[in-house]
């Protein structure tokens, strides 16, 4: 899919729909908006294809964001009430092109009207302090906090309120995974709420650490749709010791650090981390993306 470039001054976002009254929405009337309703939302930001090539080459692609926009709501609102058939909200980007074989004119994804009006749902067009780039999907993008970042449909241009899902490739063909334990029959759920997951970022990969004494630590996250981390356990050396790291206080659907500090002898060792959240919810130890994150060190 082709990366567009559009001014601010041209950009326009339409709402349409099952909804009283559609209409346009300009850069200036944007902003107008976002100085009475603007808000700042902190959460991860994770994409689908993290790892990149899972489970062998666990290059993750996650982080921490501060986003500025307004509710998903408050822009529904203003196309007066919906239709009592409401039931997603199509998201519609400017990019078109071709994705995995399949010509598409737009990217569209979708979102559950109870989740399109959580608060924490916005059109962003700032990000950590900075106004979008065209990279990272300026001049406005869906942001949809707790989800995989393809639901967080960038170079957005239009909304619209329907009955039922969208029926393009981005939520037909794409962006499906078979429910764990349903291998067998085949049963397929959408890409969309992130699953419980944790990264090691110290000791790095293959880190020569000369005294004994490691703090080992990271960041660990759910969804944040009525779930939390309840704990990370930290495992060394294929289970000779085990700890429960502890756990930073998290709010919503942003990151938490945890860490831990341990006497290790000389030699090489393998750690990994295993987050829970209070569902019960567990990183499964291998062939999924969200299995643990394993490193190995050196110590002395």
């Amino acid at each position: 899919m082709a990366t567009p470039t559009i001014s601010r001054s041209a950009w326009r976002l339409t709402t349409d729909g099952l909804v009283e009254r559609p209409y346009a929405l300009d850069w200036p009337l944007l902003l107008q908006l976002g100085e009475r309703h603007g808000r700042t939302v902190e959460s991860v930001h994770e994409c689908y294809g993290s790892p990149l090539k899972p489970p062998t080459e666990a290059v993750r692609r996650a982080g921490n964001v501060d986003w500025f926009g307004i509710p998903l709501q408050i822009l529904l609102s203003l196309a007066g009430p919906l239709s009592d058939a409401a039931a997603y909200i199509w998201a519609d980007g400017l990019d078109s092109g071709t994705f995995g074989g399949v010509a598409a004119d737009r990217y569209q994804k979708d979102l559950p009207l109870g989740k399109a009006m959580g608060e924490e749902v916005m059109v962003a067009w700032r990000m950590n302090g900075e106004e979008l780039s065209v990279e990272r999907g300026g001049p406005v993008r869906l942001v949809v906090p707790g989800w995989f970042g393809t639901n967080s449909v960038k170079w957005l241009c239009r909304l619209s309120v329907q009955a039922a899902r969208a029926t393009g490739p981005f939520t037909t063909k794409f962006y499906n995974e078979v429910v764990p334990g349903k291998e067998a029959d085949g049963t397929v759920r959408p890409v969309w709420a992130v699953e419980v997951n944790s990264i090691i970022c110290s000791p790095a990969p293959a880190e020569v650490i000369e005294d004994g004494d490691v703090e080992i630590w990271g960041w660990c996250w759910c969804c944040g749709d009525a779930d939390e981390i309840a704990g990370v356990k930290v495992v060394l050396d294929g289970g000779t010791q085990m700890v429960n790291a502890a756990v930073a206080q998290g709010e919503g659907p942003s990151w938490q650090r945890w860490s831990t500090l341990l006497r290790l002898g000389e030699g090489e060792h393998e750690v990994y981390a295993r987050a829970s959240t209070a569902h019960g919810d567990v990183q499964p130890l291998g062939n999924r993306r969200n299995e643990v994150h394993r490193v190995r060190f050196h110590i002395g």
